[in-house]
């Protein structure tokens, strides 16, 4: 274990050698070796952080007593280190602490001979911890002090005692951590509010959790939008492509989602271990969308994520014909829990006839090729002189090159878009689709056509304005 730190024991000697009992003349002096100097390393530690604000707090009165304690050593060539080991709001019960390690890297380049703290739990309670720490200081011969607990851990006996004083520290630290769960449990159970991060929509002011009302709104849109979508995957997707974001600067991906949908503080409840009891702060949602929500989460993930797929409108929705022409009604068919889309001919559906050359078709098929074709239309130049001539109309300042520019960036924006805008804007588009037998007729709409490019340029909006 460790040794207390004395000096060498000093040699004494005339000029002519070693001192002898012949008697010395007056003329004679006695020479001391030089004491050697001694590294005092003082570290200290406080396991909360409270009061450390203040300007002389713990850490400084541990170090005042430790500085006071190796300036009495000074005749025995004890000499402090500049450096302060201060390990403020960190526990006993662990060695991660940036000070200590710090410290304990020092001991390792040869840097300290004695390590002072003010009592022995500063440094560790924890007795395996501690052994740690022994050992390093014995690997490196270097001893430690403890200013207000005077033993000798040479014998038996001292370190007998030095195991007593940190069985104690241990069993306070435990003794401690069990009163404070208590407390926690205690508060919780009256619906405190016992610290750490604040939920989405809320702010904390006095240690009790207080609505922010801008936030709390969009809590509120987020379970509706999910209600809506019934997709906890899309809607993330969603919302991480508008860029919503928690109240911490962080995106709201699917995990942050899921954490949102399940936590009750927004029915003003406050949990402990699983429990729910009612907590000192409002609510921000109402029980039956709150109950509504749960209830779609408990759903299989995979029936949801087929019932969202259900609700996606369809592109083509009013606008497919089919070749005697009569319109074409989306429709949609399960097998072994997987969605399949058609568009089915309102013939077949009404008439049930089966001699139709073309009755039915499969919906992602058909939805891409029409977007295919868009887009290589929207392209053409002859849309986009057709375009620029129909909408500067309405807009005279409009240039043909930003007509061109804007068709272009519609469609790097297209697969960015959500299926209901999609769906709008197909729908403002195309006119008709007529499905015949060799292929698929699109019709589009050049008013609709100046619309969209309206919007992109953002030119609508000022003209509405200027009117």
């Amino acid at each position: 274990m460790s040794r207390s730190a004395r000096p060498n024991p000093a040699y004494r000697g005339d000029r002519n050698g070693p001192t002898s009992d012949a008697p010395r003349s007056a003329n004679s002096s006695t020479i001391r070796s030089p004491i050697r100097k001694i590294r005092c390393a003082v570290y200290t530690r406080k396991s909360t952080e409270e009061g450390l604000e203040m300007e002389f707090n713990s850490l400084d009165a541990q170090r005042e007593s430790c500085e006071a304690y190796v300036a009495s050593q000074r005749a025995e060539g004890w000499l402090l280190l500049t450096d302060r080991y201060d390990d403020g709001g960190f526990s006993g019960g662990t060695l991660e602490r940036p000070a200590l390690k710090r410290l304990l890297a020092d001991i390792e380049a040869g840097g300290v001979d004695v390590v002072v703290v003010y009592k022995i739990d500063r440094l560790s309670r924890s007795l395996m911890d501690f052994a740690k720490l022994v050992e390093v200081f014995d690997r490196r011969n270097v001893t430690f002090v403890s200013v207000t607990q005077s033993f000798n851990t040479t014998t038996s006996m001292g370190r007998l005692t030095l195991n007593v004083l940190l069985s104690f520290a241990q069993f306070e630290r435990e003794v401690i951590g069990e009163r404070i769960r208590d407390k926690f449990a205690a508060s919780r159970r009256k619906g405190m509010w016992m610290g750490g991060w604040a939920p989405l929509g809320y702010e904390v002011r006095d240690r009790k959790l207080i609505v922010n009302e801008e936030d709390a709104k969009l809590v509120r849109s987020i379970f509706q939008r999910f209600l809506k979508t019934g997709s906890a995957t899309i809607l993330a997707r969603q919302l991480v492509q508008e860029g919503v974001r928690n109240k911490y600067g962080k995106l709201i991906d699917k995990g942050m989602l899921y954490k949102l949908l399940h936590n009750p503080v927004y029915i003003g409840e406050a949990v402990h271990k699983g429990v729910s009891y009612p907590g000192e702060h409002d609510a921000i949602l109402d029980r039956k969308t709150w109950d509504k929500v749960q209830a779609h989460l408990q759903t299989d993930p995979r029936k949801r994520s087929n019932a969202a797929r259900g609700k996606t409108p369809a592109l083509l929705k009013g606008l497919i014909y089919g070749p005697d022409g009569t319109a074409m009604s989306p429709s949609h068919t399960r097998k072994k829990g997987m969605l399949y889309r058609y568009y089915v001919s309102q013939t077949i559906l009404k008439q049930a006839r089966t001699d139709m050359p073309v009755g039915r078709v499969p919906a992602a098929e058909v939805e891409k090729i029409v977007v295919d074709q868009v887009r290589i239309l929207l392209r053409s130049p002859e849309i986009i002189v057709r375009t620029w001539r129909h909408a500067r109309e309405a807009l005279p300042e409009l240039t043909e090159a930003e007509v061109r520019t804007a068709l272009v960036e519609f469609e790097l924006l297209w697969n960015e878009l959500f299926p209901a805008e999609q769906a709008r804007i197909v729908q403002l588009l195309v006119e008709r689709i007529d499905v015949v037998a060799d292929g698929i007729e699109v019709k589009l709409r050049i008013d609709g056509i100046g619309t969209l490019v309206a919007e992109l340029t953002g030119k609508s909006g000022s003209q509405q304005d200027a009117a």
